[in-house]
């Protein structure tokens, strides 16, 4: 099992954050941002009018109209990319081609080959890369693993965890086509495969089986993944049906059991063998929770170096490792590869 994982807090000389597209999670992460004090300076659109658009909604002084453009602006430090995965790659690597570093949204990109390319381009450029799994840095998972570092709970065994939602099921959106990444796992079982590899790190084994949707990507997917020390995580996703989105981390001498949605910005309980109550952890955060992994950045940035503890490049690049695998076993493959 991992030791524990240090986390600092925000930095107090703010970058210049630039924001490569303007969809939802574009748009939530920007407004994140503004509530909580980052500068926000740029943004960058496939259209003038995408863009224009955007920097009104926020007040942002610049709008670019290519991604290119707010790559090469003065005026940015940092670019996260919100693209659908399929570009995190491309856009990535143009940024840190013009020297800027990068925040990628998760999954930190559509396989392990186009992850390592991205990783050894910031090396190269001496940039921060940082993959955009914000569940990482919100506060109870700070917490959730410091109680599993204190061994509190005894040997942890197991971590019991899902995503499942139900999705459009439109066969042209985005999430039913293969072409764009589409299915449950990249999306959504993301989640619970970095958050098996935050307690327990690299998986021995992986075990996978799914039920693909008429498009032909994976509509639900049940992952066992082992450990060598013997310990076992049991995750499911689904892009169809609404599941409890709890999760649960298991120990010889206690349990921590995470309420809905156990990936957002929520409350959890420490329990005994006996179900006596040890802690119950309860904590509201600004907005949805997405400044913390900008703060990462910041504080990698200002104390110059390229890699944290909470989640290193390499673990990235080793978590679409473990997706490859999945997707192996379950036949599921893009255009291309």
């Amino acid at each position: 099992m991992r030791g524990p994982r240090p986390y600092a807090g925000a930095m107090s000389e703010r970058l210049r954050w630039g924001i490569l597209g303007t969809g939802l999670i574009a748009r939530m992460f920007t407004s994140d941002l503004q509530l909580t004090g980052f500068t926000v300076s740029a943004v960058g659109s496939r259209s003038q009018e995408g863009a224009d658009a955007f920097a009104a909604e926020f007040g942002l002084p610049r709008a670019h109209a290519s991604y290119e453009a707010l790559a090469a602006d003065p005026e940015v430090d940092v670019v996260y990319v919100a693209t659908p995965h399929p570009y995190h790659a491309e856009n990535a690597l143009l940024a840190i081609e013009h020297g800027k570093h990068v925040l990628v949204e998760k999954p930190f990109t559509l396989n392990a080959e186009e992850a390592r390319r991205v990783v050894d381009a910031a090396a190269a450029k001496g940039v921060v890369v940082l993959e955009a799994m914000w569940t990482r840095w919100l506060p109870h998972m700070v917490r959730v693993r410091e109680i599993i570092a204190s061994g509190a709970l005894g040997e942890v065994r197991a971590l019991i965890a899902d995503h499942d939602q139900k999705l459009p099921l439109d066969p042209e959106h985005r999430l039913q086509n293969p072409a764009l990444g589409g299915g449950a796992l990249l999306d959504l079982g993301i989640y619970p495969v970095s958050f098996a590899w935050d307690v327990f790190g690299a998986p021995s084994t992986v075990h996978a089986i799914s039920s693909p949707t008429p498009t032909g990507v994976d509509r639900q997917t049940a992952i066992i993944l082992g450990f060598p020390g013997g310990e076992q995580a049991v995750l499911h996703t689904q892009l169809d049906a609404r599941g409890p989105s709890t999760a649960v981390v298991i120990g010889t001498e206690g349990r921590i059991e995470i309420d809905p949605v156990w990936y957002n910005a929520t409350s959890f309980t420490v329990l005994d063998p006996a179900d006596a109550v040890i802690e119950r952890y309860e904590n509201a955060v600004p907005g949805r929770g997405m400044q913390f992994q900008a703060e990462e950045v910041e504080r990698l940035v200002a104390a110059g170096v390229t890699a944290g503890e909470i989640l290193p490049p390499e673990e990235s690049v080793a978590i679409m490792g473990t997706l490859d695998e999945v997707r192996r076993q379950i036949g599921l493959r893009y255009p291309g590869e």
